[in-house]
């Protein structure tokens, strides 16, 4: 039990931290996914070869209407790229996400 609070106690401590490098790993895991599909021409799962080790956490959602891919770990962090012709993948803004 007192493990468990211990445990606890540094995840909540180092919440900041965790956070910001999840959202560092779902905008790097879309970017290269989106690269990875829409420019290299690769089914999706095939992309997840392409990441680091210690991104297994990371999901991702293609909207081929779109050209988008989002990757996320639910709840916590979310990142969405976006091929354009001639400008390959971008990121999206959650402004310009909530644009539309």
């Amino acid at each position: 039990m007192l493990f468990l609070l211990i445990l606890i106690a540094v995840l909540l401590y180092n919440f900041a931290f965790i956070k910001g490098q999840l959202n560092i790993g779902t905008a790097y895991g879309a970017r290269v996914a989106c690269s990875c599909h829409y420019v290299g021409g690769r089914d999706i799962d095939d992309c997840r070869k392409d990441f680091e080790p210690g991104m297994e956490l990371i999901g991702l959602t293609v909207d081929d209407e779109r050209k988008r891919v989002m990757a996320s770990v639910p709840l916590i962090a979310s990142a969405t790229a976006e091929f354009r012709e001639g400008w390959g993948c971008i990121m999206l803004t959650d402004t310009q996400l909530d644009e539309e």
